[in-house]
Order: structure tokens, then C-alpha cells, then sequence
């Protein structure tokens, strides 16, 4: 995703690239990634036109008026007048994680989180274990019982990808554990000392 600074440098003329997704009829694709040559920005949101062809989206193309919120921009354009700004360098979410397989297959969200202290890196690992244990909704993970793999042990990133939600948990410290509330659409804290009791069997 863009950083914050490219976001607030783009002026009339830049671009930005969206998914777009068609709510009425049917078509091939579930979503488009298209770019919006700017016209305007106003109250976080981008006016512009379409410039990109839909490959199958027959309500809309290219040249139409559209607004995009600012938080929907996957990427960003700059035109000659107006050069990308300087950013810091970008995270990378390389550290390992256990996730079920619902969650990475966008069949559920990140339902429930835990850290405990990282135990499964081992000699030869290029990258270390995060501690965090990902679990989808348990109505899919217990259907997911039978599958060969019922969970995997990926790079953060790949999980991210598919829901970045509890980002900003990513940085907590082992010993806690975090359950998704629908109703305020954000994350319930516990602690849980028991993922911090070592196992020496």
C-alpha cells in the first residue's frame, strides 16, 4: 500500500490505482484493478476520471467521472511536474506465523490471535518464528479438521495480505491474546500468562 506520504503529496494530474468491484449484474472477475487520473481531492476522497479499460465490467469505462476513498489506493502515480516524494523504507513481514487455512484462503478473517514466545525456528531457518498463532472462525477451522493441512506455518506478510486488521497488534509482546468483536469492528485484549509457561517434555 501506499505510504501516508505519497498519499498527501498527490495533486490534479497523478494517479491512483483502485479495485474496483461491480455490485449489479454478473461478471467474469470478481474485481478490477484500475487507475483514476485525478481531478480533484476533497474530504479524504479522489475525483478523477476512469483511465483504465474495464476488461469485464460493462457498466463503466474509460473516461468516466468516479471518486475513490484515499484509503481505498493500492497504488499511486506521479506525473512529471509533481515528483514522488522521499519515504522511509518500507516494513517487511518476512517472520514466520502459524495460520489456519480458512484465514489464508479468504474464507474467514483472523477471528482469534495469540503470542506466545517463539519456539519453532529452527538451525538453517531463514527467518525466525513471530510467536503468533492466526485462528480463523471456529465453525471453519473445526470443518477444516479433515483437510491435509489444516493450518500452515507462513511468512506474516502472506497472512497479511489476506487480512490486515489486527496490524497494528503486530508488535505486542508474547502473553497476550486478542478476540475479534463484531460489534465495535475491533479487537478484544486478554492476557493469557499460560502462553508464557515453557514446556521442557
Amino acid at each position: 500500500m501506499p505510504h501516508e506520504a505519497e498519499l498527501a503529496a498527490l495533486k490534479p494530474g497523478d494517479g491512483v490505482k483502485a479495485i474496483f468491484r461491480q455490485t449489479t449484474g454478473e461478471t467474469k472477475y470478481d474485481a478490477e484493478r484500475m487507475w483514476v487520473l485525478i481531478e480533484r481531492i476533497e474530504d479524504g476522497m479522489v475525483f478523477g476520471t476512469l483511465d483504465s479499460d474495464p476488461a469485464d465490467m460493462p457498466l463503466i469505462e474509460a473516461g468516466m467521472p468516479v471518486a475513490v476513498p484515499l484509503t481505498h489506493v493500492i497504488s499511486t502515480a506521479f506525473s512529471k511536474g509533481n515528483p514522488r516524494p522521499e519515504t522511509p523504507p518500507r516494513r517487511e513481514y518476512w517472520d514466520r506465523c502459524f495460520v489456519d487455512t480458512c484465514v489464508l484462503e479468504g474464507r474467514s478473517h483472523v477471528d482469534y490471535l495469540y503470542r506466545e514466545p517463539p519456539d519453532m525456528t529452527r538451525e538453517g531457518d531463514e527467518f525466525p518464528d513471530s510467536g503468533w498463532r492466526l485462528r480463523g472462525l471456529p465453525e471453519l477451522v473445526e470443518q477444516d479438521e479433515e483437510l491435509e493441512t489444516p493450518f500452515q506455518y507462513i511468512a506474516l506478510g502472506t497472512v497479511l495480505n489476506k487480512d490486515d486488521r489486527w496490524l497494528h497488534l503486530i508488535d505486542e509482546e508474547p502473553g497476550v491474546a486478542f478476540q475479534w468483536d463484531p460489534e465495535t469492528q475491533d479487537y478484544i485484549r486478554f492476557k493469557r500468562p499460560d502462553l508464557l509457561e515453557t514446556n521442557d517434555d
